[in-house]
C-alpha cells in the first residue's frame, strides 16, 4: 500500500492494483502549487465531507478520469445532480467490497455542507481493507469517543487532522491515536491556512514522548506501509 501526499486533507493510496484519492483539495492548494491535477487518473475518490477544502477539484479529476466517487448518500444525491454518475453512497457503520478490497465508513464530528450551501448530510471517516493492511482516514473530526469502536481493528496507520481550530489539534489526535489502539500516524489538515499552521518540530516531538510515530509527509512525498 502507496500513500502520497497532495497537501491539506488530500491522498493518493494505491492499493489493490487501484489508486484511490481522498479529499481532492489541490489546485487552490498555495502549498501544492507544484502538483498538476490533470496527471492525476484515480480509480476511486473517496470524499469524507462537502467542504470547499475538501472536494474543490473533485468535479475536473472525476470528469478526467471516470473515477467513482465513494462518499455518504446524501452527496452521492447532490454529484448525481451535477451529471457525476458514477457514485457510490455509504452511510455510518456500513462497508462495501470493492475490486481493491473492503471499505467501511465510520464516524467523524464536524460539521458538513456543500460548496453552493446545500445540505451535505454528515463527516464521515473511512476504514479501508486492503493487502492484508488496514488504514483509518479519519477526516475532519475532533476527538470522540466513537473512535473507541476502532480500538480492535488492529490498524496499521491512522491518518489523522493534528492543525487544531477546525479540528482536532495534535493534543487530541494523540489521545486519539490511543482510542484507536494505532501507534502509525500520517498529519493532515495543517498548514494549509495560518490558523492551522503547527510548530512541526514541537508536534513531531509530542507524538514522540507518547511513543507514537508521526509522519508529515512533503507534499508529493509518499509513503509505503
Amino acid at each position: 500500500m502507496k500513500i502520497t501526499y497532495y497537501g491539506h486533507s488530500s491522498f493518493e493510496v494505491e492499493t489493490g492494483g487501484k489508486k484511490l484519492l481522498f479529499d481532492p483539495f489541490i489546485s487552490h492548494n498555495a502549498l501544492a502549487a507544484a502538483i498538476d491535477i490533470n496527471s492525476l487518473k484515480p480509480d476511486y475518490i473517496l470524499l469524507s465531507h462537502g467542504h470547499g477544502d475538501h472536494m474543490a477539484d473533485l468535479e475536473t479529476i472525476q470528469k478526467n478520469s471516470g473515477a467513482k466517487v465513494i462518499c455518504i448518500a446524501d452527496i452521492a444525491g447532490w454529484l448525481n445532480n451535477k451529471g457525476i454518475d458514477n457514485v457510490h453512497g455509504m452511510n455510518f457503520g456500513g462497508g462495501f467490497n470493492f475490486d481493491f478490497g473492503r471499505v467501511k465508513m465510520v464516524y467523524a464530528l464536524h460539521s458538513s455542507s456543500m460548496p453552493d450551501g446545500a445540505y451535505g448530510g454528515n463527516p464521515a471517516g473511512f476504514v479501508i481493507f486492503s493487502e492484508g493492511k488496514k488504514l483509518y482516514f479519519a477526516g475532519d473530526t475532533a476527538l470522540t469517543l466513537d473512535m473507541k469502536l476502532l480500538a480492535d481493528e488492529n490498524l496499521d496507520y491512522a491518518i489523522l487532522p493534528i492543525g487544531d481550530n477546525y479540528t482536532m489539534g495534535a493534543d487530541d489526535a494523540i489521545k486519539a491515536a490511543g482510542f484507536i489502539n494505532c501507534k502509525n500516524v500520517i498529519g493532515m489538515h495543517y498548514d494549509t491556512f495560518p490558523v492551522i499552521k503547527i510548530d512541526k518540530e514541537e508536534v513531531s516531538e509530542k507524538f514522540k514522548k507518547a511513543d507514537l510515530n508521526l509522519k508529515l509527509l512533503p507534499i508529493g512525498e509518499s509513503l509505503t506501509i
